[in-house]
């Protein structure tokens, strides 16, 4: 298609977890769209171009293998694809700070201010410019009053476009969304912006589920929906420790209160805790603003999600500790699963790896065994948000084994944890695992998806998060 025919031409910057998979779909459902994922990164760009992805995400590679080089393309020309776009979106990370004003809470829009920089100097013509990364409310000021200072008299409408996926079910989610939010300047401009944008998404999502909003209220929906999400993911870890001690079943617990329609069933299974670049990101973003604004007790409320977070993966491993005779030391650990979730790589603030620093502390030898998550990706998390390294743990490297298979991961451990819920765990011949454990054998449980009676007439001790402990109760 010559570029003339083209409906629109969208430029996304940022060829990462979200602008990858979102312009993927958007070139799959608009065939008279032009997409082109920008990024500085040669290497990320080269791996989109090939059948090896450079991320996992289910679905994702048969989208990308069909449209790639017909209207969907991934290019380090960031200059050329901005002049020539319509719409550009901006999709870069915004980590939180971890030196200066809000360190350890507020989000860093460096990049989002880099991309309004990069925007205003080659533009050659008038843009909708889309905020696609999750962001502080009124951020888009900042963005625009960048945009609005360029010497060429061009004209810049700036929208919000938060996105609301899950990973593992990422192109579902962008198919079939239970919304979109678009939030803009509730000017004649601004108004007209934020149509061009609805035009694009009416082509499969029906209009009563494209919502538009200001810009404000869209920026902060993003941090409120992540809120909301994890604050139910605490809730009821905070009742498995209370079922634990006192013999009820977080399961039944979870069933019976999920079943008020007012509450809903979502987002009520226990685990060893919520993890993912989003959650925890985003409410510290929250606890920040609400003190940036002299709210402190609503900071306060959104602080305790994070705090029982914390203390439910400490929990998780001191239980192990104590489980196992107090001491783990020169013992093998089996880990079951190193992504924060099933059905993808991720490994970004994953549970696993504050179990895995926990262990290591106590000198435990650990196998650990996931089959999607790579070695590497594994010691650059745990050097950034653990810092552990070669440097603070001299034996890292003989301490932490990646096991390609998950018998051989098991094959003489002294406990297995099963920290990610992958399918296939369920299915494992426990009677093979069983026999090559050192006994006794145990099995600590941090998702509740193994049947946990059945492994115990195998001879497992089992401990499972929220279910009480047979050995421990007698009038079950």
């Amino acid at each position: 298609m010559t570029e003339e025919n083209w409906d629109l031409q969208i430029c996304c910057m940022g060829a990462g977890y979200v602008g990858g998979p979102t312009m993927a779909v958007i070139a799959k459902m608009c065939h008279k769209i032009r997409v082109c994922v920008v990024d500085l990164n040669q290497k990320q760009i080269d791996a989109w171009n090939s059948e090896t992805l450079p991320i996992y995400e289910p679905g994702l590679r048969e989208v990308v293998s069909d449209r790639v080089g017909k209207n969907l393309f991934f290019s380090t020309n960031i200059d050329e694809e901005i002049q020539r776009a319509d719409i550009i979106f901006i999709s870069v990370n915004t980590p939180t700070k971890t030196q200066g004003i809000g360190a350890g809470r507020a989000a860093n829009i460096k990049n989002c201010e880099l991309c309004a920089r990069k925007i205003a100097d080659v533009s050659t013509s008038n843009k909708i410019v889309v905020e696609k990364s999750t962001v502080p409310v009124r951020t888009a000021e900042a963005v625009t009053r960048v945009l609005n200072v360029n010497d060429k008299g061009l004209k810049f409408q700036v929208l919000s476009n938060p996105e609301f996926l899950a990973e593992g079910t990422a192109i579902s989610d962008l198919t079939k969304p239970d919304r979109v939010l678009i939030g803009g300047q509730q000017s004649p401009e601004g108004l007209k912006a934020a149509q061009t944008l609805v035009s694009v998404y009416a082509n499969w999502v029906a209009r009563e589920n494209i919502l538009t909003t200001n810009l404000w209220s869209s920026e902060l929906s993003k941090l409120v929906a992540n809120a909301f999400l994890a604050q139910r993911v605490s809730s009821i870890n905070s009742i498995s420790a209370l079922c634990e001690a006192t013999g009820a079943d977080v399961g039944e617990i979870s069933r019976a209160v999920g079943m008020d329609a007012r509450i809903g069933k979502r987002f009520l299974q226990p685990s060893v805790g919520f993890g993912g670049s989003c959650f925890q990101k985003d409410i510290l973003n929250l606890v920040y603003l609400c003190e940036t604004y002299g709210l402190d007790e609503c900071a306060s409320y959104w602080n305790q999600v994070i705090a029982m977070n914390d203390y439910q993966k400490k929990r998780f491993s001191e239980k192990m500790v104590e489980k196992m005779f107090n001491t783990v030391t020169g013992k093998k650990i089996a880990m079951l699963g190193f992504a924060f979730k099933a059905d993808t790589g991720d490994v970004r603030e994953t549970p696993a790896e504050f179990i895995l620093r926990d262990l290591l502390e106590e000198d435990a030898i650990i196998h650990v065994y996931d089959p999607e998550v790579k070695r590497e990706d594994m010691w650059i998390e745990l050097n950034y948000t653990c810092g552990v390294n070669k440097t603070t743990n001299p034996k890292l490297e003989a301490s932490v084994v990646t096991s390609t298979d998950v018998y051989d991961a098991c094959d003489g451990a002294h406990a297995i944890a099963v920290l990610t819920e992958w399918d296939e765990f369920k299915t494992l011949d426990f009677e093979r695992i069983y026999k090559s454990m050192s006994k006794p054998a145990f099995i600590f449980d941090g998702r509740n998806i193994i049947d946990a009676d059945k492994l115990r007439t195998i001879g497992f001790e089992v401990h499972s998060i929220g279910k009480p402990d047979p050995t421990h109760f007698h009038d079950l």
